[in-house]
């Protein structure tokens, strides 16, 4: 029997900007064209709302680059129609100009990076292959990282919106608690998966996942309000819990425990819960590990996570790998 050969469409084509659009859903674990076009809704309206069109369009061109280069260097068609190519570029490109000014030369080390998040991804996948998890969102990490650390000395990349470095203070306390005021921060904490602070994009997200799959959007959902109540419980920054700090990596976490990588039954629903709340901790621990840097912990808490809960290969009814 003769093996399927699947054909990529051609650059810039109708099935190419589908690529794209499935590209930005796999941010959240979701190949779904709908999702992706919901998803960047709720981008482009948190940037203008917020005052910094730059992310929005600085997401498009990172997910158009990244999937531009899974095309130049040949990767297997399979994983560029799921849209595997693009969801590292497209947090690049929200990254960028979230924390570095909007010059000509942020454009360009945006465009080189979010095309490499494509060959970094692939290698690290490789790596990680023997251990049966993959690089999730870490290129985008990793690079990101790279480049703000880079900022700090090279001044042709403003870096005024980067946190000053130093020891972490003593934080406020102080938070309004009412019910609207949590509903914001619930919805700001899945808006902050791609950086931005806006609990109608957040909304718009969890409309996305929903059309996608209904179990995403109820673990993003959860993720976001159980992430919320630690984070309070524990008395964290009143700032960042506001802001929805301390739920965009545990969405993902509960994405991927609860729907994504395992199946959805009552001992993965208690899996996930505990790695939601761990993902909280890992959180505040890597926010102090990197304030005297001055970098944020973007995703990285979410992918630290995730790996100490998928590495044990606990027989919890486990899925294939998607995100390979």
């Amino acid at each position: 029997m003769e093996k399927q050969v699947i054909v990529l469409p051609k650059v810039f084509s109708f099935g190419f900007f589908r690529i794209v659009s499935k590209g930005v859903g796999q941010v959240m674990f979701q190949d779904n064209v709908w999702t992706g076009l919901f998803f960047l809704a709720g981008i482009f309206y948190g940037s203008y709302a917020t005052g910094n069109s730059a992310v929005a369009w600085g997401a498009l061109v990172g997910v158009v680059v990244s999937t531009l280069t899974g095309y130049l260097l040949n990767y297997p068609a399979s994983k560029g129609l799921s849209g595997l190519w693009g969801f590292n570029g497209v947090l690049v490109g929200c990254a960028l100009p979230t924390f570095l000014g909007n010059v000509p030369l942020m454009w360009l080390a945006l465009i080189l990076f979010s095309a490499m998040t494509t060959w970094v991804m692939v290698g690290l996948n490789h790596l990680l292959s023997p251990y049966k998890v993959s690089s999730f969102t870490f290129p985008f990490v990793l690079i990101t990282w790279f480049v703000l650390l880079a900022a700090r000395i090279m001044h042709g990349l403003p870096h005024g919106s980067l946190g000053t470095p130093g020891l972490p203070g003593s934080f406020s306390s102080s938070l309004d608690l009412s019910f609207v005021n949590l509903l914001v921060y619930w919805l700001r904490g899945i808006s902050q998966v791609f950086l931005v602070n806006s609990w109608v994009t957040g909304l718009l997200f969890l409309i996305g996942l929903a059309i996608s799959n209904r179990w995403a959007a109820i673990w993003a959902a959860i993720a976001s309000a159980l992430a919320l109540a630690v984070a309070v419980l524990y008395q964290c920054n009143s700032e960042d819990i506001a802001n929805g700090l301390f739920g965009f990596s545990p969405v993902l976490t509960g994405i991927a425990l609860g729907t994504t990588f395992y199946k959805v039954n009552w001992r993965t629903f208690l899996w996930s819960l505990t790695g939601i709340v761990a993902t909280v901790f890992i959180q505040a621990a890597m926010d102090t590990f990197f304030t005297p840097l001055g970098i944020p912990t973007l995703t990285g808490p979410f992918c630290v996570a995730t790996w100490l809960f998928l590495l044990p290969h606990l027989n919890l009814n486990k899925k294939a790998l998607q995100q390979g």
